[in-house]
Parts: structure tokens; C-alpha cells; sequence
């Protein structure tokens, strides 16, 4: 990498430390700058890491399943409304050291990668807004909200799907689109509920969709989708208290099978809700020093489990193209004709998804009389291969994309 060779990464979720941690293991000297004036421990529930974005991290030297303490779920059943198995499918396709797709809380995600970054001596700067950003002879100055700067060779936006960076990067860049769905979720005990070891249960109810996993200690994560025409502000959703939301549940599901309603009336604590947003596509994805990654560029939808694991893989291609690449230009290039057709093959893969947990009563009934043959035929391991099976060589040498070539 040219330039002065430090690295500003905007953003400390999961692709920023992420970002910091392949950079530092490719040689390359690197500051985090986060928004919020302290980590985040409790921060969007839960989520899915898939086995493609632990085999990512792994090749970087980072392991995070245990330290997270995520949950594998390597299966995952799915259910209609009335009761009846409509199927069972895996939740990642394990690669030949076994590794499995785990449910972990996002806080303790972003903990755990921020706390290796931390053991490796990179520093985490908090309380670091960015309000702007200047190009220089040597690389790139960002300016923060509280007035302070920061110089370095190369900045890129970690900063999640209402990136800062993008909007700077491209004014014209498309917004965020809501996908129709609402995604409430909280924690549960429910006396005498087995623990669901191994799998997650999903369940296509008639007006909205569940899913939920029991852990051992009999812990349970639980989230629901409901549809809306309209995007609720964040405002209007947390003005909803928990009480509030269990009552508009319970309404939801009254019409499908029990345990739902049992698990919802058992909540404790808090009880989050946000709109879905997707970007399906995103025109620039790099100018000059500046260059996006994770859901600054490409955010999918929940529904297909990707989000962390391509952010993941993201951060890890664009630090082998630094490594191996000396142009700035042609490196970010490069990452770009790497990434661009899995993420947006991805991202329309889960809204396709999406679109499945809304249907009406005739598209209801069409589903689940077709979803078990579906199942069967695409949505085995080799159907899916293509997403789980994607592995990094960090050793191997990038080749230079020459600029104008197509991505992929």
C-alpha cells in the first residue's frame, strides 16, 4: 500500500474491528473511529453468524464462536402456523473442520472482535462522529462532530447502513430500502421448554412470521416479522413498550400454534423493534483514498443470515488486496470485482426470502403445500453451496483487476 500507509476504518460493529484485525494481521497500521461515546454491549438483539463468515475470521487468526458464547445451529425446522413440519433444512453448510453457523447476541459480537483488536494494540477511538473529509497530497483527513481530525493514507466507511462515509462518498448513492417488514425480538423463559440443541424453528403463522431457539440453560431468543405498507419511524417504534408489544403479538399469532403465544407472554426485559432495510445495489463503491465496506455498500436483510458473514468476508478481501496491491486505486478496484456479484446475489437472495413471511391466504396455503418438495430440491446443502462454501485463501496473492473489468 502506498501512501503514508495508516488506515482511518469510520464504524466499531462488527466490520470495523473486523477491518482493523486483517489490516494489522497484513502489516498495515490502523485506527478505529466510532461514533457512540462508549461500546455497545446491548445492541440489535441477536443474529446469525453463518459458517462462511467464522471460516473468514478464522483465516485472520480470530475465533469468535465460544467467546462470543454463540449457539450452533447448524439446522434449522421450519413449521406453519397450524403446527404441521413443513421441512427441515441446514443452516450453513459445515466446511471440513466442522465448523457450524452460531446464534450470537450482536453486543457480545462486537465485544468479543473489539476486545481482540484491543489485545493486538489497535486503538479504538470513541465519541468520533464523522462530519466530513478532506483528500490530501498523502492520503485522506476525516473530521469529526467534536471538532478534532484524523489523518491517515486510506479511510473506510465500517459505518453500517446509514453510512456517514457513503453519503460523503456519493451524494447521489441510493437510500437504504424498507422492505416491508417490521423485526421485533427479545428473550423468553418458558417453564419445562426443552432446549432446541442443534436448531432453530421458524414458523410461517398466518399474519406474520416467528423464529425462535431455547438454549441449554433454558434461555430463549425469540424475534417476529410483521409486514407493513408503510416504514415506521424509530421514534414511533420506541414509543411501543414491551407490554405494549406483547399485547400486539399475542394478537398477531392468536391464530397459530400456542407455544408462540406462550413464549411472547414470557418476555422479559426489553423487547426490540426496527424497520428492514435493504440496499440492493450501490454505484460507487470506492473514490480516491475513501472505499466502503459491510452494510455501508451492500446491507441485506436479515432473512438469509448473510449480513455479519459478508461484512466479514468484505473486510478480509480488501485487506489482501492492500496487502498485495501497491496503487490505492486499483487495490479498491480489485476488492470491488472480487465482492460485488456474491453481495448483491446475496442480498436479493434474502429479500426473496423476505417475501415468502408476507403471503395472503391463497399464497399461505399455496407455500406450505409446496414448501416441503421446495425444501428438498432447493434448499439443500447443494443449492446453497454457493453461499456457505465461499473460503478465503489469505495466503494466496491477489491479481490486480485492471480498471473497466467486471466484477465478480
Amino acid at each position: 500500500m502506498t501512501t503514508d500507509g495508516h488506515a482511518l476504518i469510520i464504524g466499531a460493529g462488527i466490520a470495523g474491528p473486523t477491518m482493523a484485525l486483517a489490516l494489522e494481521r497484513a502489516g498495515i497500521d490502523v485506527g478505529v473511529f466510532e461514533a457512540y461515546d462508549e461500546p455497545a454491549d446491548y445492541a440489535g438483539l441477536f443474529l446469525n453468524t453463518a459458517s462462511n463468515g467464522l471460516d473468514a475470521l478464522r483465516v485472520i487468526g480470530v475465533e469468535v464462536a465460544e467467546r462470543a458464547d454463540g449457539f450452533p445451529m447448524p439446522r434449522m425446522v421450519m413449521w406453519s402456523g397450524a403446527g404441521k413440519r413443513l421441512g427441515e433444512v441446514a443452516n450453513g453448510v459445515s466446511p471440513a473442520d466442522g465448523t457450524v453457523s452460531v446464534c450470537v447476541r450482536r453486543g457480545l459480537l462486537q465485544k468479543t472482535l473489539s476486545d481482540h483488536a484491543l489485545d493486538r494494540g489497535i486503538p479504538i477511538h470513541h465519541g468520533k462522529r464523522l462530519d466530513s473529509y478532506d483528500v490530501t497530497d498523502t492520503g485522506v483527513t476525516a473530521r469529526f462532530t467534536d471538532g478534532t481530525e484524523a489523518s491517515g493514507g486510506i479511510l473506510i466507511g465500517a459505518d453500517g447502513i446509514q453510512s456517514r462515509t457513503r453519503q460523503l462518498l456519493n451524494p447521489d448513492a441510493p437510500r437504504p430500502r424498507f422492505t416491508g417488514m417490521l423485526s421485533i425480538g427479545g428473550y423468553s423463559r418458558v417453564p419445562d421448554l426443552p432446549p432446541t440443541t442443534g436448531t432453530q424453528h421458524f414458523v410461517f403463522g398466518k399474519r406474520a412470521f416467528f423464529g425462535y431457539l431455547v438454549r441449554e440453560d433454558g434461555e430463549i431468543y425469540w424475534f417476529a416479522n410483521l409486514h407493513r405498507d408503510h416504514e415506521p419511524t424509530r421514534r414511533e417504534l420506541s414509543a411501543v413498550s414491551a407490554s405494549q408489544w406483547k399485547q400486539q403479538l399475542i394478537e398477531q399469532f392468536a391464530d397459530d400454534m400456542p407455544l408462540i403465544g406462550r413464549i411472547i407472554e414470557n418476555a422479559t426485559g426489553e423487547i426490540g423493534a426496527y424497520p428492514v432495510h435493504d440496499i440492493p445495489t450501490s454505484p460507487v463503491w470506492h473514490r480516491g483514498p475513501v472505499t466502503l465496506i459491510g452494510d455501508a455498500v451492500h446491507a441485506t436483510s436479515p432473512s438469509a443470515g448473510q449480513g455479519a458473514s459478508m461484512a466479514i468476508e468484505d473486510a478480509v478481501t480488501l485487506a489482501r488486496c492492500l496487502r498485495d496491491i501497491p496503487d490505492i486505486t486499483t487495490a479498491f478496484g480489485t476488492y470491488e470485482s472480487l465482492r460485488r456479484d456474491r453481495v448483491e446475489k446475496v442480498v436479493a437472495y434474502s429479500k426473496t426470502i423476505s417475501n415468502s413471511k408476507a403471503a395472503g391466504p391463497v399464497g399461505r396455503a399455496f407455500r406450505d403445500l409446496m414448501m416441503p418438495i421446495a425444501l428438498r430440491l432447493f434448499a439443500n446443502s447443494s443449492s446453497h453451496a454457493w453461499m456457505y462454501n465461499h473460503h478465503i485463501d489469505w495466503d494466496a496473492p491477489v491479481a490486480p483487476v485492471p480498471e473497466g473489468s467486471p466484477s465478480g
